[in-house]
Parts: C-alpha cells; structure tokens; sequence
C-alpha cells in the first residue's frame, strides 16, 4: 500500500514523468530494438502528467490521481 500512496502522491507523478523520459531518451539514442523501450516510456509520462495511477485499480482504488489520494486520506 505504501507504494500506491507514493505514486499517487506529487513526488511519485515527478518521478514517473523523469523515469518515462529517461526511457524515452535511452530508447531513442539506443535505436533498434531500443524503440521498443522509448514508446513504453510514453506510459509513465502519461500518467505522471495526466495525474492517473495504472496499480489503483489493482488494488481496487481509483484510477484518477485526486479520487486515489482522497481514498487513501480516508484510510490514514
């Protein structure tokens, strides 16, 4: 659980946003096969910068980043 209050929280989207483009920058200076890792990276940007956590609904909590770290305040 602690990792889903991290991600969702506003250290966890800054670092899923750098993890994504450093995935992207390597997959791109790499080529090839490489790519592969570069579009992969788009996910973590996304979700950093769109504010949704892809483990909420793992774990059956709420996508969206707000309604996740509301729903977690709650537990606390």
């Amino acid at each position: 659980m602690r990792l889903v209050r991290f991600l969702g929280s506003q250290a966890g989207r800054a670092l899923r946003v750098v993890l994504g483009l450093v995935m992207i920058t390597v997959g791109t200076l790499a080529g090839g096969g490489w790519l592969v890792l570069a579009a992969a990276g788009l996910l973590p940007v996304a979700a950093g910068v769109f504010d949704f956590c892809l483990i909420g609904p793992l774990l059956r909590l709420p996508l969206k980043g707000r309604q996740l770290r509301a729903r977690l305040a709650a537990r606390a």
